[in-house]
This record gives structure tokens, sequence and C-alpha cells, in this order.
């Protein structure tokens, strides 16, 4: 999940470096304390080129929030396939994550960030953010067996990430989040073996 080096981005045509550079600052320093001037400087294109692409700011951040669902989900999918060799099931998702958070860039999660900063002002923000927390739900649900229950319980993963998630990034540090997110997902281990009880 690192961010693009400032020699790889003179190499991508200018609608790229924008959003790239938009990506990179948004995500690190926030989507209200990134004024366009910055993007434009950083992204080393003219204001009527930026503009030309992106019309207003608002446009820009649902490309950038569009494109940080597609980057995430590809890394997302990639990490629970790398892991599963060695922890099948949900056991994947803790590696996973702490491959991410122990990314050097790590700000926590995009969309939550996004729906703080602008949900009232941007219900469109709001709207992407929980097509993508759907996608993740998804992507959960695939590592469960398949019951009646699959729904629920992928939900329940995908509300304990989450909420992981923010503690490691306000705490800054992910250990005490991974710890309680593995024993959820032991717990649902567990219960997946559970013999069904007799009535």
């Amino acid at each position: 999940m690192s961010m693009f080096s400032s020699s790889e981005l003179k190499e991508h045509p200018p609608r790229e470096r924008i959003l790239l550079t938009a990506h990179k600052l948004f995500y690190s320093d926030g989507i209200r304390a990134t004024g366009i001037d910055r993007v434009i400087a950083e992204s080393g294109v003219a204001k009527v080129t930026f503009y030309r692409y992106f019309p207003s700011k608002n446009e820009l951040i649902q490309a950038y929030l569009t494109y940080r669902h597609e980057r995430w989900m590809d890394w997302f999918t990639g990490a629970l396939s790398r892991h599963s060799e060695r922890h099948p099931g949900i056991g994947a998702l803790v590696p996973a994550l702490r491959e991410w958070f122990d990314d050097e860039g790590f700000r926590g999660c995009a969309f939550i960030n996004s729906v703080v900063e602008l949900g009232v002002a941007q219900p469109e923000v709001v709207v992407i953010a929980r097509k993508h927390k759907a996608r993740m739900t998804d992507a959960i649900a695939a590592l469960l067996p398949a019951s009646d229950a699959d729904s629920v319980t992928a939900h329940a993963v995908a509300l304990a990430i989450d909420g992981a998630v923010v503690q490691a990034q306000y705490l800054q540090s992910s250990e005490a989040a991974l710890i309680s997110v593995e024993h959820l997902l032991r717990s649902i281990q567990r219960s997946q073996f559970a013999p069904l009880s007799q009535n």
C-alpha cells in the first residue's frame, strides 16, 4: 500500500499525476487540509490542465475515493490470498491486517476518514464509502463456510475490523487491535466446528 515516489509520478500522464498526488495528500494529510493549489504544485501540472480533468475539488475527491477503493480491494484480496496457505479461511485476516497496519504510510481507513470529514456536506462520499464497505464484507464472507449465518458473521467481522483500524490509527499501535480481532476470529472458528445443540 505504499505511495508512488516522485520519480515514478513523472512517468504518468497529467490526469494520473493529479489523481496519484491527490491520493497521497488526501490520505496522508486529510481532504479538507489539502488545497487544490497544493495538488497542482505537487503533481507538476498547469492550473488549466488540472481544471480540464477535474472542474471542481468535489470531482477530484470522488475520483480519489474510487481509485482508493479499487487499489485497496486489489491489495486486500491479494493479501488474503497470500496469507491463506498458512492461515486458511478467516485466519488470513489478521496477517493481512498486520501487513496494512505496519505500512509506514498507514493513516487508517480512507473511507471512514472521508465520511467523518465530509459526510454531511457531500453525501456522494457516503455512497462511495458504503459501496466500499459492502465489497470488503463480501471478501470476508468468501472466507467463511457456506451457511445461513454467513451474512451476519461477515458483517460482525467487518465491524470488528473497522474498529481495529480506528484503534490502530489513534493509538499508533496495532498489536492490541489485532489481538482483539484474532480473539473474535478464533471464537467464530470454534463455533463453526461446535456440535449442533439437540432441542
